[in-house]
């Protein structure tokens, strides 16, 4: 019997050299740094909504606006991910890389001075932009780097960094933004800082020899008509923009509202006084259920290198229906949000490990930052109804029954997996 790739007998890093080291490090910190972002945003939201919109807004109207900014972000982070997956064909991995990482570090950075919820939502939207981009671009740059026997834990690496991104914004929001002498302005501020990480891009890091050699013979890099026109393609375009919107709705339409669960479990009254109190454990829960998504995008790697894609996917799908609908009712105390959030951390995040794995795997070199942008972000355009939705089933109903409805989403995702192809040791289609 013939052994396949994934299953020969050698650990994931046999053979690696310097430069694929290097290669995980700064896309796995360009994809953290992407993260950091995005949970500054996700901590600060509640109190930078709460100044923006003046001091007779409730939190009804709080809840509202924020779905609304939400949505507005998941929109530019669709736009980004279309736009940017193709110019990471046609430009380069790196290149793309770039010029991603300098929009959402540069516009995350201005949101600090925003003055109208209106100002903070066309900020949200350019940030969107750049994080939508930036993933495919390293993504590609990853899988068309590797070998095929280290493939797939080199890129739940990289995903699972984004994990201590949303770690370090959870350490920067508790001395920065919860910090009652600096705020969530400040926050934003130390959002620009990984604008630096280009330099190293710059000066280190190449083309991926895939790439430059698809360039050479003339290939029609980054034709995003082929994705829909070739019959294969477009049945791995469909399957993962399926799969991407069952874990976008989960996890920005659900999971990214844990600070309004426990706030609302610490302080129902909403009481002032309780304010830096609520804020300080608010953190430390995010925080732990950043740990568990660490944990939970590394096992998926590891899983799905054993037992194959569809089957992983297909246990965590059945994860999430039971952990998220407990979490959000169950969630009653500080004490209990310590023990299940990184359980919600866990299966929900690590959806996005197996995007990563998996989405690079179903496009040939000429279209995979174009299938895998395609795939990855404008499944967004079909979950911004997510958070939208979240907020106003928060406000007619409540937060826990909100995300016990919004859970059936991942029923569509065991559908969906019905028409998925497995390459579990196969190599990179050409």
């Amino acid at each position: 019997m013939a052994i396949t790739p994934e299953a020969r007998p050698t650990r994931w890093y046999s053979g690696l050299t310097g430069y694929h080291w290097l290669v995980l490090v700064v896309a796995s910190l360009g994809w953290l740094f992407d993260t950091m972002d995005q949970w500054l945003y996700v901590l600060a939201r509640q109190p930078a909504m709460t100044e923006l919109l003046g001091p007779n807004a409730t939190r009804a109207d709080v809840a509202h606006y924020s779905g609304i900014v939400q949505a507005i972000f998941i929109a530019g982070w669709a736009t980004g991910g279309f736009l940017f997956g193709i110019v990471g064909d046609k430009l380069g991995r790196t290149r793309t890389m770039i010029i991603t990482v300098l929009m959402y570090a540069g516009f995350t950075g201005l949101s600090a001075f925003a003055q109208t919820w209106e100002q903070f939502a066309v900020l949200r939207f350019l940030v969107g932009l750049g994080i939508g981009g930036e993933f495919a671009a390293g993504a590609a740059l990853v899988a068309e780097t590797f070998p095929a026997h280290a493939r797939p834990t080199a890129l739940g690496i990289m995903q699972a960094s984004s994990a201590i991104g949303n770690l370090m914004a959870a350490v920067i929001y508790l001395f920065v933004g919860a910090n009652p002498n600096l705020g969530w302005r400040w926050a934003f501020g130390v959002g620009f800082f990984p604008a630096l990480l280009v330099v190293v891009i710059r000066l280190f890091v190449r083309e991926p020899e895939r790439w430059q050699h698809a360039r050479a013979i003339g290939e029609k890099l980054g034709a995003f008509a082929e994705l829909f026109k070739d019959p294969r393609w477009r049945h791995h375009t469909l399957v993962g923009v399926g799969l991407a919107a069952v874990g976008v709705i989960g996890f920005w339409g659900i999971g990214t509202w844990s600070p309004e669960l426990l706030k609302q479990a610490l302080n129902p009254t909403n009481d002032p006084t309780l304010n830096t109190l609520v804020e300080e454990r608010k953190t430390y829960a995010v925080m732990m259920q950043q740990v568990g998504a660490f944990f939970g995008m590394l096992s998926w790697a590891v899983v799905a290198q054993r037992l194959g894609r569809r089957p992983t996917f297909a246990l965590t799908f059945l994860a999430c229906l039971i952990v998220v609908p407990a979490t959000f009712f169950l969630t009653t105390s500080f004490e209990r949000a310590l023990v299940l959030y990184p359980l919600m951390g866990f299966f929900t995040t690590a959806l996005f490990a197996g995007y990563a794995v998996y989405f690079p795997e179903l496009f040939p070199t000429r279209l995979r930052a174009t299938g895998v942008g395609f795939c990855y972000n404008v499944a967004r355009y079909l979950a911004i109804a997510g958070p939208y939705t979240f907020g106003l089933l928060t406000a007619a109903y409540s937060i826990q029954w909100a995300a016990t409805i919004l859970s059936g989403v991942f029923l569509l995702g065991l559908l969906v997996l019905r028409f998925a192809p497995e390459t579990r040791g196969k190599p990179l289609p050409e």
